[in-house]
């Protein structure tokens, strides 16, 4: 019986950061040793959850080992993604960690500074990072994305206090993210 042949799954494109109700979706070649890529190979993307890898959605590949995956995603939250090919008898088996998966919703936000105690624990300056909210535990790590930009930081003080609004983004937090005044942000809480 032959050497199963080595496997690398190469992306062309993908977009993870997907506001709720809208799709993720991943491209790229299934590649192998014997080039051009094999067609009919089931690929998957699966995310880390509390049990291990779980299987979100699969494709086959086509001509030259393309594939192109979407997935749906049914709620809000941050979580590890991968693509992995199983492997075969001819081939062996591949993955490749893609970052994270993000799921948003849009909230209303603003930002301040200053100093003083934080209700979390700690002091504010000028240099904090994190999120006030009023009902989050404290140390929740909430994903925020304005502008293009991601930032991952924890709860650590309540607030805002201004009816419509969720989160106060401290001052470093503003910055980070390009975010000046008040307005909308995209929140996996």
């Amino acid at each position: 019986m032959p050497t199963p042949v080595h496997t690398a799954l190469k992306l062309r494109g993908h977009q993870l950061n997907v506001l709720d109700g809208h799709r993720a979706s991943i491209a790229g070649r299934l590649l192998d040793d014997r080039r051009p890529g094999p067609s009919g190979d089931p690929v998957a993307l699966q995310a880390l959850g509390r049990h291990g890898w779980r299987t979100l959605a699969s494709a086959r590949t086509t001509a030259g080992g393309r594939f192109r995956l979407s997935y749906l995603p049914r709620s809000l939250g941050s979580r590890w993604a991968r693509l992995r090919f199983a492997g075969n008898s001819a081939e062996r088996a591949s993955h490749r960690l893609l970052g994270w998966l993000n799921v948003y919703r849009v909230v209303e936000a603003s930002w301040y500074g200053g100093g003083g105690s934080l209700a979390c624990g700690g002091s504010l300056t000028s240099s904090t990072m994190g999120v006030a909210n009023k009902t989050l535990p404290c140390g929740t790590l909430v994903t925020l994305r304005y502008g293009g930009r991601t930032l991952r930081v924890p709860v650590v003080d309540r607030g805002p206090y201004v009816a419509g609004r969720e989160f106060d983004l401290t001052e470093a937090t503003s910055r980070a993210l390009g975010f000046a005044g008040v307005g909308e942000v995209w929140s996996t809480s």
